[in-house]
């Protein structure tokens, strides 16, 4: 996807989740945490500060082992999902940081909202 396709999109979305959940646009984080959300698959529920920060560490990984640099490890005994870096991740520029989330966050919603 283009530039100006994946801020289309990214707009899009935003805009579906703010309706959907009845808030304000969400930004990255707040994408990353529903993302963590999912990929716990608990529903729902109260977290912590550390755990919403695990949340948002599972979104990541879970974005990333789709360009093959996370894999699964395993799930722990409360059914927490951890991850390994397999390979390291290139030092993309902020702007290029950011084009490639949003285009990984629209791509994970298309394919599970």
């Amino acid at each position: 996807m283009t530039p100006s396709e994946i801020n289309s999109k990214w707009s899009a979305l935003q805009e579906r989740i703010s309706i959907d959940f009845d808030t304000e646009k969400p930004d990255i984080k707040v994408m990353l945490f529903l993302i963590g959300v999912q990929e716990l698959g608990k529903g729902p529920r109260k977290f912590s500060k550390r755990q919403k920060e695990e949340l948002m560490h599972i979104a990541n990984c879970r974005l990333f082992s789709e360009l093959g640099f996370y894999e699964l490890e395993g799930v722990d005994q409360e059914g927490w999902p951890h991850w390994k870096r397999v390979k390291p991740i290139p030092a993309y520029t902020l702007l290029e940081q950011e084009m490639l989330m949003k285009s990984l966050i629209v791509n994970y919603f298309a394919d599970h909202y």
